[in-house]
């Protein structure tokens, strides 16, 4: 573990897995609840990395510390490529989305200790893979989860490998257990799990995203209010998958689609997690996040409705 604990990124290992903590630096926001620690999970897609996810969506806004974590094991491509056709994409994927849910009660206990953090929730996030990881700790409930954000979704592994048969025009060679595998990992199967965590989600969609159509993100908020989950949300903006520049393993300069999501989540968990001070207290534009994307550009309203795709 490196980094000084008052105001710089820590980078350390949990698990086996590398993060990067960046600490509550917002000087117009303290946290409001128990809650002081956010992890973020990165997907197969850009940004694959924490370090590249931390540098596309900081959330500084957000006055807890907000960790970003490796998923186990890497991809050998991503899940929008043809990789996604073979046994050992989907294999790679499906240990990636369960041993980051599984490891996530240990990866606490130790970002606690490294961090000096007391006990409490936590938050979550995460993007495409990550953000079906996101949902899956949610479903099992090992640790207690005060908020959870998943960005771009893996909703149904299988349907994501068929839109990228039509693509390709060729079919998937999975083998019955990768197939086993995608069928256990699609999220709607789990929607009553979920739904019962009775945990405050947002989801979040891209009107041009090809991975994950914004209407399977849409479709699966819908099950989940069905299925009685009680504080549900969506929004979608006129983004493909990607939030980051190829390759997406470094950290780079968000793009735009970024910027957008980072002030979206950031506006969210600000209202879960944080007590904003006026701004007299701490002068205006000073350390506050980024606002979220609602203006001619953005294909999102004022929650929990989201405007239509398009405009």
């Amino acid at each position: 573990m490196s980094g000084d604990h008052t105001n710089r990124p820590v980078h350390g290992t949990v698990e086996g897995a590398a993060y990067v903590a960046l600490p509550p630096t917002a000087v117009d926001a303290t946290a409001s609840g128990p809650t002081r620690l956010l992890i973020a999970w990165p997907g197969f897609d850009p940004p694959r990395t924490a370090a590249a996810l931390a540098a596309a969506i900081p959330m500084t806004g957000v006055p807890v510390w907000r960790v970003y974590l490796d998923l186990p094991g890497r991809s050998p491509g991503g899940l929008g490529s043809g990789a996604i056709l073979e046994t050992e994409a989907i294999e790679a994927y499906g240990r990636a989305v369960e041993q980051a849910a599984a490891g996530l009660p240990a990866a606490v206990a130790e970002l606690r200790r490294d961090l000096a953090l007391p006990d409490g929730p936590v938050a979550l996030a995460g993007f495409s893979t990550g953000g079906a990881a996101a949902l899956l700790a949610v479903a099992r409930g090992e640790v207690a989860v005060s908020a959870a954000a998943a960005i771009a979704p893996v909703v149904a592994p299988a349907r994501a490998a068929r839109a990228v048969e039509r693509r390709a025009g060729r079919d998937r060679t999975w083998s019955e257990p990768a197939q086993e595998l995608a069928e256990r990992l699609d999220l709607g199967a789990l929607a009553g799990d979920i739904a019962a965590r009775d945990v405050p989600l947002l989801l979040v969609g891209g009107g041009r995203d090809r991975v994950v159509p914004a209407g399977e993100v849409t479709a699966f908020r819908d099950v989940l209010q069905r299925r009685g989950a009680g504080s549900v949300e969506h929004a979608a903006f006129r983004m493909g998958h990607a939030l980051a520049a190829e390759p997406g393993t470094e950290p780079r300069p968000p793009i735009t689609d970024a910027v957008r999501v980072d002030g979206l989540l950031t506006d969210w968990f600000r209202e879960r997690l944080a007590d904003v001070r006026p701004a007299q207290e701490h002068g205006a534009g000073h350390g506050a996040a980024p606002a979220a994307a609602h203006g001619p550009d953005a294909d999102t309203a004022p929650y929990p409705a989201p405007a239509p795709l398009g405009r």
